[in-house]
């Protein structure tokens, strides 16, 4: 004697195969959505150091992604990504130019 859930195994099987498409449409309207996160993940982790403070930085890191969270055009999100590398590299390069000029202050007389 089989026991019942209240299912068969075709319903079951259908409602898996409907999530499944779901999934699959959500997924490919957000594609550039892991690069979004990983972004800001890295610019959140620069932002520890940054000279005017952590909570400064994140505070205007959060305005800027809330204000193109509205953004869906592909295009358009890839420009903001790119915007946000450039941020990163810019941000690189503040780190190391002010730790060769602590080095620098440290290691070298003055004139």
């Amino acid at each position: 004697m089989a026991v019942r859930f209240g299912k068969t195994l075709a319903e079951v099987t259908s409602r898996l195969k409907c999530l499944a498409e779901i999934r699959g449409i959500t997924e490919m309207a957000n594609p550039l959505r892991a690069e979004v996160v990983q972004l800001y993940k890295t610019l959140l982790f620069l932002g520890r150091e940054y000279p005017k403070g952590a909570d400064y930085f994140r505070d205007r890191l959060r305005a800027a992604f809330a204000k193109n969270k509205d953004v869906s055009d592909p295009e358009k999100i890839k420009e903001l990504i790119n915007r946000g590398e450039f941020v990163v590299k810019e941000l690189e390069a503040l780190y190391y130019l002010r730790k060769y000029r602590a080095l620098k202050k440290r290691y070298y007389e003055t004139e």
